[in-house]
């Protein structure tokens, strides 16, 4: 499941086990632009794959999120000016759906996540230089995918795509990752 793929920021705990990913963040570790708190950090671990031309990521995660800005999910990106990154992130007290959108300057929303859950899919597609987020919302046999954000990042054909772990507050965040899969619009499989 995660063959040719490469770490940005490889954490120094984490395990594959071929049909999940599970990682230790190590401290201080976050991916964010100049936006209100005028840093910038390029220090959070993503394990990507390159892509041409529009996909879907699909992603399952679980995670013991407890401290401020914990988070993980999945991540588009280009370069360190240009990304884009989606997930669930521990703020406010409570584990919020989060997506944070970066063309030179970071932008963050986030949206409660409603109910508790063990476990969280994520899924983004891309369709030329828009982004579409979305999560699988609990309930019934199939569940029910509802729409976070759709944004915009200015790339050519090849990116990279994968899961990313941060957290910035302290280290130490435990994350697993299952069911990790890259299709572009004809359904085959990019990533095997």
């Amino acid at each position: 499941m995660f063959e040719n793929m490469f770490w940005l920021n490889e954490p120094g705990s984490w395990n594959d086990n071929g049909d999940s990913l599970t990682l230790e963040t190590a401290a201080s570790t976050d991916f964010w632009r100049k936006t209100h708190y005028g840093f910038i950090r390029d220090t959070g671990h993503f394990f990507s794959t390159e892509v041409a031309g529009d996909f879907t990521a699909t992603v399952t995660l679980a995670g013991d999120f407890t401290s401020l800005y914990d988070q993980a999910g999945l991540m588009l990106r280009i370069d360190e000016r240009s990304w884009l990154k989606a997930g669930v992130e521990y703020s406010d007290g409570a584990l919020q759906l989060s997506t944070v959108v970066t063309n030179g300057t970071s932008d963050w929303s986030l949206s409660p996540l409603g109910t508790a859950q063990d476990e969280i899919t994520l899924r983004l597609t891309r369709q030329a230089t828009a982004v579409h987020v979305q999560y699988l919302e609990s309930g019934g046999p199939a569940g029910h995918w509802k729409s976070l954000r759709l944004g915009y990042l200015p790339m050519e054909s090849l990116c990279q795509v994968g899961l990313m772990a941060c957290s910035p507050e302290r280290g130490g965040l435990t994350v697993r990752f299952t069911n990790f899969s890259v299709v572009p619009s004809d359904g085959i499989n990019l990533h095997p």
